[in-house]
This record gives structure tokens, C-alpha cells and sequence, in this order.
């Protein structure tokens, strides 16, 4: 591919991707409360359990500041907990509540049930094996630093 071809195909890319996430967060009314960062911050958590709010804050590439206040709203909605570092009592571990647990996978739950109807309803067999298959290299794409 030549740089123009290249250029285009990251245009289009960008384009349609933006425009599905902002559908996806459209479909779950779970989600339109929370950030984007805020979602992702509970990811995070979902996946590693615990984690010190400097982690979280280098994983999201936001400053410590930042990620403060992300942590402070999701405490006053009771989706995290503090607790204190059994090795360094200074330090503060950050974890998923039960119901920050419930919120994130209801709002998965939401958006994957969305997604896979509009791909049954507007996809035929051939469409969705492309998908399927165009999953591995968009996650190439996501890693890459």
C-alpha cells in the first residue's frame, strides 16, 4: 500500500470505529453515567483486583490528579473501595466493589446484547466471519504502543 492508500485506510478506520463506541455507549443506559475513564478504570480493576491508584492512573495515562477524582466519584457511588496497604500502611489499594462488580458487567452485558443483534440483524454469514476474522489484527492495532 502506498502512504495515500495507508492514510485513507487510518481515516476510515478511525471513522467507523469512534462512531461504534459512541453507539455502544449509547445503547447502555448503565454507561452514559460513567466516563469513559471511569469505565476503564473499573475494568482495570475487574481484571487485576487490586491496584494502587498511581497504577491505575500510568495504565489510563492520566496524572495521579486526575485519576483522584475518578476514584473519588467512584467511591461516593460506591463502585470502589480503599483499603490500607497491609506493606506500607501509607499506601492505599484500590478495589471493585460488589456493586461496582454488578455495574460493569451489567454494563457489558448491555452492549454486547446490542451488538450482537445489530450483527444478526445486518450481517449475513459471510459478513460476520469477516468480523471474526478482522478481530485478531484490530487487537494488533490496539497493543500496539
Amino acid at each position: 500500500m502506498d502512504q495515500n492508500k495507508d492514510q485513507l485506510l487510518a481515516t476510515d478506520l478511525r471513522i467507523v470505529v469512534t462512531r461504534l463506541v459512541k453507539k455502544l455507549r449509547k445503547e447502555s443506559v448503565t454507561a452514559q453515567q460513567l466516563s469513559l475513564t471511569e469505565r476503564s478504570t473499573m475494568s482495570l480493576l475487574y481484571q487485576h483486583k487490586q491496584l494502587l491508584p498511581s497504577e491505575l492512573a500510568s495504565m489510563e495515562k492520566i496524572t495521579n490528579q486526575s485519576m483522584s477524582q475518578i476514584l473519588n466519584y467512584l467511591l461516593k457511588l460506591e463502585y470502589v473501595s480503599r483499603t490500607a496497604s497491609e506493606i506500607d500502611k501509607r499506601k492505599v489499594i484500590i478495589s471493585l466493589t460488589e456493586k461496582g462488580e454488578k455495574t460493569l458487567l451489567q454494563m457489558r452485558s448491555e452492549r454486547d446484547m446490542w451488538l450482537s443483534r445489530a450483527i444478526r440483524e445486518n450481517c449475513n454469514e459471510e459478513e460476520a466471519a469477516l468480523i471474526r476474522k478482522v478481530i485478531g489484527p484490530l487487537t494488533k492495532l490496539v497493543d500496539f504502543e
